[in-house]
């Protein structure tokens, strides 16, 4: 049956065994042409095809509910729930998103984005369906890496206290992002090249092949033997302390023993917990060769897997990574810092050249965090690279273990404001309202890619905690002015033009946008101002006292929401010192998540690339003109 004629998981349960592979073919040959296109996760998506199939072959979405944790592998369900002709729109602007949502399809049973959080959603919705006395299965499916992350293990153990019939498939590929790393992922490599292990092995092979005649026919009982002792020592185990019955490792591509072992546990009445096996980027050469890469792409050339890319400019992320780099061959001090994103965040030359110094957690953002506190309290200089929307997951310990303790930890928050096409899950256009307020933080955006060097350096010589956040992509093309190379000092903001109608202060990637927007408006005989504030905090409370006094027309711009951002926290100061006379339009993100789309799309859409700086302005002194 072709995948166009799929309208609902209902309709593929009638196939045969070989139209279910004939189908998983056409799913990843779809599934690889559109993210060709429009970018997107791909490796994850490859290596679920048939866990997806046979999920919807012998469950019954919409009224069984299968929750995607992180939901980046959901792809193959999107296309067998009624979303195959909106499929080439996914990611895009007013289309299908690349994760769950609970208001896109009743077959999205819970809304994901951020990693290992299926357990806990899928104990919350079986609860209550015992509350409500209602009937259907809950399945969450979880990936190895996510197990790193403390929320899972705490799902699973209340899971297991509670004895519901909850069923977790754990899809091990053994890697989530970057490579995994701790103890339970290296549990089962460990157990299987053990002393014990090995010694039985070898022992039985050697006994058998001593036996005449009966040597070759024998090594197969050897070989199931061998297979029977390793259900002894996998990691069923520890599942099984937790309150699971542990079914594993089974082949995830194997399509007819996915069927049978689902079919066979879909009326247990306990916690059951199915391990299965898969291969990160199945079906697609480059993305088998390459996972990492593949993870997250823009589009690409199918034929040979390279990116389909104009201008060879550096993102943020490399920028930041080669800075990092240089700086630590002068401060043997510095440590890196990753939470499962070392790619992601630029710091692969880090970790090659300074292994002994660069620390990947894991999917353990708390722990990324606390762990640096630890390392600053003795002395060292740690760096937590990591992407705004994941630093929202440890708060907490930024708050109590970092910041009260005035810990020079650095967080470098990439991926700040508005991130695109992934959609509300990971656009970072909150982190400068939930920093701001912590005392001791510092908190900084570059303008450009030299001003990120320049921040680098001075955070590491800071006497205290600092965050530097910077957007995702490629860096600007600095047209508007020529670098000067200068010191960051604490707290001092540059005025990089003069004028006296109007005053722009804007931060990080608005700058630029903002020196635009004020050339087009001199051309209209408007003398703006444009003043790169630098710092969030502690603000250069006196230069911006000096522009109020004089200029009396404020015009606030960042990449965050308003609510609690750099325009709130420039209006508070000038309320606190006093100055009343004055009118102040703040520029960002209103009060709403931001939806999917590329980052120029929604950065016109809220008025904040230079078109909507210019027409803002325009605006705000023309109401000003016709109130007096």
């Amino acid at each position: 049956m072709p995948i166009e004629n799929i309208k609902s998981p209902a309709d593929i349960k009638t196939l045969s065994s070989a139209e279910l592979k004939d189908l998983a073919e056409e799913l990843r040959e779809i599934i690889i042409e559109r993210v060709s296109i429009n970018g997107g996760h791909l490796a994850s998506n490859l290596g679920v095809v048939e866990l997806t199939l046979a999920l919807h072959y012998i469950f019954d979405s919409p009224s069984d509910k299968i929750v995607w944790d992180v939901g980046h592998q959901s792809y193959t369900h999107k296309l067998l729930t009624g979303r195959f002709e909106k499929f080439p729109t996914i990611r895009k602007h007013k289309g299908i998103s690349g994760f769950p949502k609970i208001d896109e399809s009743i077959h999205d049973s819970f809304g994901t984005g951020h990693s290992s959080t299926s357990i806990s959603a899928a104990l919350g919705i079986i609860t209550a369906r015992d509350k409500k006395k209602e009937k259907f299965k809950v399945i969450a499916v979880i990936g190895d890496g996510a197990l790193t992350a403390g929320i899972a293990f705490e799902g699973l153990n209340h899971a297991g206290h509670l004895k519901k019939d909850l069923i977790v498939v754990l899809n091990d590929n053994e890697m989530s992002i970057s490579q995994n790393v701790g103890a339970l992922s290296e549990y089962l490599n460990r157990i299987l090249t053990g002393d014990l292990y090995q010694k039985f092995k070898k022992e039985t092979k050697s006994f058998i092949e001593s036996i005449p005649k009966l040597g070759g026919p024998f090594s197969k009982i050897a070989k199931k033997a061998e297979e029977t002792l390793k259900g002894l020592f996998l990691p069923g185990i520890l599942f099984e302390e937790l309150g699971f019955n542990y079914i594993g490792p089974i082949d995830g591509h194997n399509i007819e023993l996915l069927i049978e072992t689902f079919k066979k546990i879909k009326n247990a009445d306990a916690p059951t917990l199915v391990h299965v096996i898969t291969k990160k980027g199945k079906g697609y050469e480059f993305s088998e060769k390459d996972p990492c890469i593949f993870h997250g792409v823009g589009p690409f050339e199918v034929e040979t897997g390279d990116p389909i890319s104009t201008k060879k400019i550096p993102s943020y992320s490399e920028i930041f990574g080669h800075v990092l780099t240089e700086l630590a061959g002068h401060d043997e001090r510095i440590i890196a810092i990753s939470a499962a994103m070392r790619e992601g965040t630029g710091l692969e030359c880090f970790a090659e050249k300074y292994p002994d110094r660069f620390y990947d957690v894991g999917i353990a953002e708390p722990h990324a965090v606390t762990f640096a506190a630890g390392l600053a309290v003795q002395g060292l200089r740690p760096v937590v690279a990591v992407y705004s929307t994941f630093l929202q997951r440890g708060y907490d310990e930024i708050i109590h273990d970092v910041c009260l303790q005035n810990l020079p930890v650095v967080f470098a928050i990439d991926r700040a404001g508005i991130v695109g096409e992934d959609g509300p899950t990971h656009q970072g256009v909150f982190d400068i309202s939930y920093l701001r307020h912590i005392p001791n933080l510092a908190v900084m955006a570059p303008k450009d890619e030299h001003e990120l060097k320049d921040m680098l350096e001075f955070s590491l010589k800071y006497n205290g905690p600092s965050a530097i956040r910077y957007p995702r992509g490629k860096v600007s093309q600095l047209s508007a002015i020529s670098y000067q190379p200068s010191a960051i000092e604490t707290g001092k903001a540059e005025i990089l033009k003069e004028g006296e109608d109007i005053a722009l202060i804007a931060i990080g990637n608005t700058v630029y946008p903002a020196l635009n927007a004020a050339a087009r408006l001199e051309k209209d005989g408007i003398k703006a101002a444009v003043i790169n504030a630098r710092f969030v905090k502690p603000m250069d409370k006196g230069l911006i006292f000096s522009i109020a006094s004089r200029i009396k027309k404020i015009v606030t711009i960042e990449e965050n929401l308003i609510a609690g951002g750099f325009g709130s926290a420039v209006l508070e100061y000038l309320n606190s010192a006093d100055i009343h006379d004055i009118k102040i339009k703040m520029l960002g993100i209103p009060d709403e998540f931001v939806e999917q789309g590329s980052q120029a799309i929604l950065r016109k859409k809220y008025g904040i690339d230079e078109e909507g700086i210019y027409q803002n302005c325009k605006a705000f002194l023309s109401t000003l003109t016709s109130v007096h």
